[in-house]
């Protein structure tokens, strides 16, 4: 008998079919030659001044009541500062504190029994560039910096890379229904951050998270899950802790490795 719960979260970032960018007149042409629809927003210039993107903001909200969301009549924007390559101007516009939409739900059978995920928050943002790493170099293309990008956060409330898969497939589903996203996954249009934890069956408090990032094949997230699930299982067996740290996916040898550990938190 099983001692061990899991509890999975979602974080998922889905492009949206806008004309131009989040901020700025450039489009987004899929496989274009590298930099060449980029502009002194896109690119961080000092002075630069953004102009929102109508067209997303209704799109996301759509989404919102596509999903049972509530549409708060007061947003705010973020400024989430990092330094990395793909964001030229050091910060990333987002929405922290008050977003578009709050409080959603989807209905989806999961192997024939009906369940119901909750849906923290969706919010809007703009898009990283793409590094591409060749030869012993990282070279970075600014075509996909600032384009329209939605995340739909969902509550821990899954148990299972069934019920991730389930959640998942209706998400694609109602994105290209409501002509939101074409949500493919091979050009980046779809992907999901993965949150797992695992605790034993009783206990309130939920175990260290562990986040695999940037996932956008629904076979190899619940390859991941699964393998994830029963790595934080054996190390608890063992007598050692789950760290809360972020790890990728290995598809070739079907296992999760270690990117970076974070401070102790929970989900």
């Amino acid at each position: 008998m099983n001692k061990y719960e899991a509890t999975i979260g979602l974080e998922t970032h889905v492009m949206q079919k806008t004309v131009t960018k989040m901020f700025c007149g450039c489009k987004y042409v899929y496989g274009a030659a590298a930099n060449t629809h980029v502009c002194p927003v896109c690119l961080g210039y000092p002075g630069a001044m953004p102009v929102l993107n109508k067209k997303a903001i209704e799109l996301c909200c759509k989404a919102g009541l596509l999903l049972n969301c509530s549409i708060n009549r007061l947003s705010r924007w973020d400024r989430k500062n990092y330094f990395y390559p793909d964001m030229a101007k050091n910060y990333q516009i987002t929405q922290a504190d008050q977003p578009l939409c709050l409080d959603g739900f989807i209905e989806v059978d999961v192997n024939g029994t009906r369940k119901r995920f909750e849906i923290e928050r969706i919010h809007q943002e703009e898009n990283a560039a793409k590094n591409i790493h060749v030869s012993g170099a990282s070279l970075v293309d600014y075509n996909r910096a600032g384009t329209a990008l939605m995340e739909i956060v969902s509550h821990p409330c899954m148990h299972s890379s069934d019920d991730a898969l389930a959640y998942m497939t209706a998400i694609k589903q109602i994105m290209q229904y409501g002509g939101i996203s074409s949500c493919d996954q091979e050009k980046g249009q779809m992907r999901s951050d993965v949150n797992i934890s695992v605790r034993p069956i009783g206990h309130k408090e939920l175990g260290s998270k562990v986040e695999i990032k940037n996932m956008n094949s629904f076979a190899f997230i619940q390859e991941a899950i699964s393998y994830e699930i029963d790595r934080q299982i054996n190390v608890l067996d063992s007598g050692g802790i789950v760290n809360q740290e972020t790890r990728g996916y290995d598809s070739d040898r079907g296992e999760t490795f270690i990117q970076r550990t974070k401070e102790d938190a929970h989900d």
